[in-house]
């Protein structure tokens, strides 16, 4: 039997069912406790606590499997979770076929991400195995998502950098079925999107922003619009769909943009309404700023400026710079739509900086909305750490 028990006081959280377990709180550890073992975790005093998978080279020591000292960590388990999973997105998304499938420990399934394109036998999974815990169940994972989704193709992006701190390798590959089709797409409250399985960011599409992106789509109208950080152009193409009369796209991402250019092909759309520029965002808004130019509807997408809590400085230098800078390119009356992914930034952090950023830019700015990712990227109530994306939706008055 694999035991780890932790130091007087540490199983506060695990009563609170929080599904993480550090390396400072643990007093003890007994049996064979290596990367990706099911361990039994006990207070001080004994008492079970829950199960989980063992990680030796992450602070992150044991992540939770169950709290349930009766129920098996076993194929079984990993069959129903997957199941359960499934059927939560077939009764809360709709109007498209790019899902968030799992999401780690919001679907008891903590350190898998999996998102789901297209459907059936052309279906593609695509998966990443973050922690040492499903790294060790792959096989059992693989076997129940092809079963519970009909989905023969499999693609691992396990190339994130939190495997290195799991001690784990980069992995891609395919795991089951064909190789990616370079032409896959999906599509979106009636957009179309290529999807770079291989080599795009993350998983190959930003599903996360679905809900955002249909927001602006539905704001966009007779609007001049600027989508930075835009990647394969996600918002400029709901942007374009919902009738603004011109979209200016900044990345600094060239084959990135070659498929968002794509994308305004594949959707029939004019290519005279898109500007596409392959440039740095922050010199490229200093830049309109010099030169008097305003829009109606900004969104600014950043990628993850705060890695960790020891970047929390530096990352609030930037995201006040972008949005300060945005308020001024701003009209008045016009919108901002404005975005953290890093999950080190509190939404209450992020309002205050771009509050402060508004204060700056000497404008009056409300609120008209806070935003999030959609149904499939649910978040545990015990679990503040999964609400990664956290947004704004502003008005310049």
């Amino acid at each position: 039997m694999n035991i780890v028990t932790l130091k007087p006081g540490k199983e506060k959280s695990l009563l609170r069912r929080h599904p993480w377990v550090y390396a400072t709180g643990i007093a003890s550890t007994e049996g064979r406790c290596e990367a990706g073992t099911t361990v039994i975790i006990r207070a001080a005093d004994g008492r079970f606590l829950a199960k989980g998978a063992y990680s030796p080279s992450s602070q992150i020591r044991v992540r939770v499997w169950t709290f349930d000292e009766n129920e098996p960590v076993d194929h079984a388990m990993f069959k129903r979770r997957i199941a359960a999973a499934v059927a939560h997105r077939r009764q809360w998304v709709s109007d498209t076929d790019a899902v968030r499938l799992v999401f780690g420990e919001a679907d008891r399934l903590p350190g898998l991400i999996v998102d789901y394109y297209g459907s059936g036998e052309r279906g593609q999974l695509v998966c990443q195995f973050n922690a040492a815990g499903v790294e060790q169940w792959k096989d059992a994972l693989v076997q129940a998502l092809v079963k519970e989704t009909g989905c023969p193709n499999v693609y691992e992006r396990s190339d994130a950098a939190v495997r290195e701190r799991e001690g784990l390798p980069l992995v891609t590959g395919v795991l089951a079925g064909a190789e990616p089709d370079p032409e896959l797409a999906v599509t979106e409250h009636g957009v179309r999107y290529y999807v770079d399985v291989r080599n795009g960011h993350k998983t190959g599409f930003y599903v996360d922003q679905r809900d955002n992106r249909r927001l602006v789509g539905d704001l966009a109208q007779g609007r001049e619009v600027l989508n930075c950080f835009c990647y394969t152009g996600g918002f400029s193409l709901a942007a374009l769909r919902g009738g603004a009369t011109a979209v200016t796209s900044i990345d600094s991402s060239g084959d990135a943009l070659k498929i968002a250019a794509g994308n305004v092909a594949l959707n029939g759309f004019d290519p005279a309404r898109a500007t596409w520029m392959d440039a740095d965002v922050f010199k490229s808004l200093r830049q309109f700023r010099a030169e008097g130019r305003q829009f109606d509807l900004i969104v600014l997408d950043p990628p993850k400026f705060a890695p960790s809590s020891q970047h929390i400085d530096r990352a609030a230098r930037a995201y006040k710079e972008i949005n300060l800078v945005g308020m001024q390119l701003l009209r008045p009356g016009g919108l901002l739509f404005t975005y953290s992914c890093s999950g080190a930034i509190s939404m209450e952090l992020f309002q205050k900086i771009v509050a402060g950023a508004a204060t700056d830019a000497r404008a009056d700015a409300r609120i008209l909305r806070r935003l999030s990712a959609g149904t499939d990227h649910p978040m545990l109530a015990a679990f503040p750490e999964g609400e990664y994306l956290k947004g704004l939706l502003l008005e310049k008055m």
